[in-house]
C-alpha cells in the first residue's frame, strides 16, 4: 500500500466532509467526527496494525518517528498540500499506535462567523488583563481564541505574541506584528518560552493551553505587569475555572494567587459546542466580566458564590450558561432535549424554557 497516498485520500475527505476530527485506530476503519458523532467511512477497509503504523510514519519526519517511538505519544501540526492544517496527537494504545488528528480551518472565522456573543468584543478592546476561553475539549477553545487575537490584529497597532504547543490557526499579520512560537521548534521548552516572552517587548500574549502552576504563575505575572493575556483551560464554568487555578498551588501560596487573580482577571468564557437544529453545532456560552463582586469572591475564595453574580448582572454582559442554552431554545436554534445534555443544571434550564 501507498501509505501517503491513502492518508492524502483520507485527509482530503476528512476537509471536504466538514469534519472536525479523523480518528486512526487498529480494529476500526478510518472515522471522521462531524458535529459531534463519530462516523465510521464505510468505504474504506479495516485498519490493521501495519496499516496504521504505516499511515502515521508518512505523517512524521525521521525525527519525529525517532521521538514517537522512544516516548510513545506527541503533540504536532501538519499541513496538508496548502489544502488544509491538522492538529496531531499520536499515541500508543494496548501496543499499538493510534492518532487523532483534528482539522484547523484555513481561514480564521470572525465571532459573527462564529456565532459568538456580541461582548466578547470587549475583551479585544481591553490594554491590559487576563482573559480565559475555557470548557471541554472539542468544544471550540482555540476557535474562539483564534477569532480573538485575529480581531486584535486586524483592528490594533500591537506586537502579539503566541506560545503553542503546536501551533495551530496561522495568523496573516494585518495591523499587528504578531510573532508565534512552537514548542519543540522556535521554543525548547514551554516554560522557558513563557519566562522569557516579557523580554521580548508584548503587547498581547496569548497562551495555548495553561498546563500547571508555573505557566499560571507567569501569565498572571504578565497580566500585573500592562500586558493583555489570554489562554485557556479545561473547566466546566467560570466558578470552576477560578478554583483549579488557585487549587493549583500550594495552600501556602493561595491567598497571594488569589489576591493576584482578583486584580488582573477580566473575563472568562466558558463555551460549549451542541448540534444545531438545522445540523451544524451551536455556541452556548457563560460569560463573566470581572466586577468588583466578582473580584471580592476571588480574593475571599468564595467562587461558589460566582454563579448568583453571573445570573444577577445581565445587563453588564454577564450570562449564565443555562441562559444562553434558553434563549438559544428560545430562537428555535437547538433542542431541550440537546441542550439538557450541555447544561450543568438540566431541571433549572427547564424552568428557564418553561418561563420564556
Amino acid at each position: 500500500m501507498d501509505y501517503k497516498q491513502k492518508l492524502n485520500e483520507l485527509l482530503l475527505v476528512t476537509a471536504q466532509q466538514g469534519a472536525s476530527d479523523l480518528h486512526l485506530a487498529v480494529g476500526r476503519k478510518p472515522t471522521l467526527r462531524i458535529d459531534g458523532a463519530l462516523l465510521p467511512l464505510q468505504k474504506e477497509a479495516i485498519l490493521t496494525p501495519e496499516i496504521v503504523q504505516g499511515l502515521i510514519f508518512a505523517l512524521l519526519t525521521e525525527e519525529q518517528k525517532e521521538r514517537f517511538l522512544k516516548e510513545k505519544e506527541f503533540d504536532f501540526a501538519y499541513s496538508f498540500e496548502d489544502k488544509a492544517r491538522f492538529r496531531i496527537n499520536v499515541f500508543n494504545q494496548r501496543g499499538f499506535a493510534a492518532a487523532a488528528l483534528r482539522l484547523i480551518p484555513a481561514q480564521i472565522k470572525t465571532m459573527e462567523e462564529l456565532k459568538l456573543p456580541p461582548v466578547i468584543h470587549d475583551f479585544t478592546r481591553l490594554s491590559q488583563g487576563f482573559v480565559l476561553i475555557v470548557g471541554p475539549a472539542g468544544h471550540g477553545k482555540s476557535t474562539s481564541l483564534a477569532s480573538i487575537i485575529d480581531e486584535i490584529n486586524r483592528s490594533r497597532t500591537e506586537h502579539i505574541i503566541t506560545i503553542e504547543d503546536p501551533i495551530e490557526y496561522i495568523f496573516a499579520q494585518d495591523k499587528s506584528i504578531i510573532s508565534q512560537r512552537e514548542v519543540g521548534i522556535d521554543a525548547l521548552d514551554f516554560n522557558k518560552a513563557l519566562r522569557s516572552v516579557l523580554r521580548q517587548d508584548p503587547d498581547v500574549i496569548m497562551i495555548g493551553e495553561m498546563r500547571d502552576a508555573e505557566s499560571i504563575a507567569t501569565a498572571l505575572t504578565a497580566a500585573e505587569t500592562g500586558h493583555l493575556v489570554f489562554s485557556t483551560l479545561h473547566t466546566n464554568s467560570a466558578a470552576q475555572t477560578i478554583d483549579r487555578i488557585i487549587d493549583s498551588f500550594p495552600s501556602e501560596q493561595q491567598a497571594q494567587i488569589a489576591s493576584q487573580l482578583a486584580s488582573v482577571l477580566a473575563g472568562i468564557v466558558s463555551e460549549r459546542l451542541v448540534p444545531g437544529v438545522e445540523g451544524g453545532r451551536v455556541p452556548a456560552c457563560e460569560i463573566m466580566i470581572t466586577n468588583p463582586a466578582i473580584r471580592n469572591l476571588i480574593r475571599e475564595k468564595k467562587a461558589y458564590q460566582i454563579d448568583l453574580v453571573i445570573e444577577t448582572s445581565s445587563q453588564e454582559g454577564m450570562s449564565t450558561l443555562n441562559h444562553a442554552l434558553a434563549n438559544l431554545i428560545k430562537k428555535g436554534e437547538i433542542a431541550l432535549e440537546q441542550a439538557e445534555m450541555y447544561s450543568l443544571n438540566p431541571s433549572e434550564l427547564r424552568i428557564l424554557v418553561e418561563r420564556s
